[in-house]
């Protein structure tokens, strides 16, 4: 198990990495991370809900995801409250205090789903969350050490030395723990090393020599970082990203999902993409796309509190389109409903009225992976649903997509400068994006997103064998 000393150490790459680099070597790896907490979600091929870094975990090792890489799911909805999903599927809604209290129900779903992989893996690598030194949540904790005591797992602590203080935070993760706990961990990584790593051979030996732990390596800063999807709105770059001359704004909004999306579009060499964050105005661009959202409502509220929607006029009115995934789409309509207070109190509220249709959120969720053709091009796209809303109205007799299954989606205005799909991955095929960037009068680079993603990877897996001792790990276990 590889625990961090905080959030955003790089845990998941790390884990995504070996995964690769074990692959290779001929072994049956797979992924498990018992608790995420993120709104960028992949859905599996059963129509379960895991967190998109263990979809990619998945791909490193040459499998297809499962529930059971993650099987507890937390979607934040509010400051204070998320939506659980647990194997896939929704399980309820609590407040962030109350949610400590239910954990114990969840234990054994969550030993469930990793004795399920153990019994199909030479080795399974599991992910923390968070921070392994939360001791305010180690009761009823199933995330970091509750599950390592659990399953009897030994486990590697990762530092990010990039953050600074990272002899501190190794160091005092083992002061703060009980011994039951600190015992477990064999060894320890520093992540994100920049320049001369000889500089810090003795910070190497200090933590050694301090913690018992076996030094297993001094990673250097991966640089082909932005080629692999990211998972937390925390990675997302603020400002212009890409150089090419097709300019896409996207407002960064609290409740962001599914970010991933943008992923293989701001790969384009003829694409600059920037990500607007709060109390920024929207810049003049030729194509603003308003992401999926896991609270439509709220998110609309934000939108138009940052003086957005007065952007998005100008926008609109200088010839400029618009495009809506997901949440981004409801939120382009004339309306959105919530009576039965799925994402807080029952609301309802005007739209930004670009969109001839109305949106009522659903208490029963989609969430299915499918295939069909863009409008009119019949370019062909693959992705999924994940919404838990129904949008009807004059607008989607113009749909933007047709699924291979009969079902239409989407709708378009029908000056043909706005439209809005609930279909995630629109970008991934190189036909749809093409057909998009032609409507800008660009070119497209035909490349396959997955085995862009998987080139990353090997480059990964290259790097984490050159500069972790895997087998010193393997020997741990």
């Amino acid at each position: 198990m590889f625990q961090g000393t905080g959030s955003n150490v790089g845990k998941s790459v790390l884990v995504a990495g070996l995964a690769r680099a074990l692959t290779r070597r001929g072994m049956k790896v797979r992924p498990f991370k018992p608790q995420n907490m993120s709104n960028n979600a992949a859905v599996t091929a059963d129509g379960g809900e895991i967190g998109r870094a263990q979809a990619l975990q998945a791909l490193a090792c040459g499998v297809a995801p499962s529930v059971h890489m993650n099987p507890v799911l937390l979607k934040p909805q509010s400051e204070h409250g998320s939506q659980i999903i647990v194997q896939g599927r929704v399980w309820g809604h609590r407040q962030a205090r109350a949610y400590q209290e239910v954990k114990p129900l969840l234990m054994p779903a969550v030993l469930e789903s990793f004795s399920l992989l153990q019994a199909e893996a030479d080795i399974v690598l599991v992910e923390g969350a968070g921070s392994a030194s939360e001791v305010n949540l180690r009761r009823n904790d199933i995330a970091n050490m509750g599950f390592a005591q659990a399953a009897d797992l030994p486990v590697i602590l990762i530092g990010d030395i990039d953050r600074g203080g990272v002899i501190a935070s190794l160091v005092g993760t083992q002061t703060v723990l009980p011994a039951s706990d600190h015992e477990r961990i064999k060894g320890f990584i520093v992540n994100r090393m920049r320049g001369d790593p000889s500089l810090f051979d003795d910070g190497m030996r200090f933590i050694a020599e301090r913690t018992g732990w076996a030094p297993c390596g001094l990673v250097p800063f991966f640089g082909r970082m932005k080629e692999l999807p990211p998972e937390d709105t925390g990675d997302l770059a603020a400002g212009w990203q890409g150089s090419g001359a097709l300019r896409i704004v996207v407002p960064l909004m609290p409740m962001i999902a599914n970010f991933d999306d943008l992923d293989s579009l701001r790969a384009e060499p003829e694409v600059s993409l920037a990500f607007v964050t709060p109390g920024e105005a929207l810049p003049p661009c030729d194509l603003v796309i308003l992401p999926g959202s896991k609270a439509t409502i709220a998110d609309l509220d934000f939108f138009r509190a940052q003086g957005w929607d007065v952007d998005l006029r100008a926008h609109y009115r200088r010839g400029g389109r618009i495009l809506g995934l997901c949440g981004g789409y409801q939120m382009l309509g004339r309306s959105v409903a919530d009576s039965g207070g799925l994402e807080g109190a029952p609301s309802q509220r005007t739209g930004l009225g670009y969109l001839d249709i109305e949106t009522e959120l659903m208490p029963t969720k989609v969430v299915r992976q499918i295939e069909g053709s863009l409008l009119p091009s019949e370019a062909p796209v693959s992705g999924y649903e994940i919404h838990a809303g129904l949008s009807f109205g004059p607008g989607v007799t113009r749909p933007l997509v047709r699924f291979f299954d009969g079902r239409s989606d989407g709708a378009q205005s029908e000056d043909g400068q706005v439209c809005g799909t609930y279909l995630h991955g629109l970008f991934d095929s190189a036909a749809s994006r093409e057909t998009v960037l032609a409507q800008f009068g660009r070119t497209s680079d035909p490349f396959d997103n997955t085995q862009r993603i998987l080139s990353a990877l090997d480059a990964l897996a290259d790097h984490l064998d050159d500069h972790l001792s895997i087998d010193q790990m393997l020997s741990l276990c």
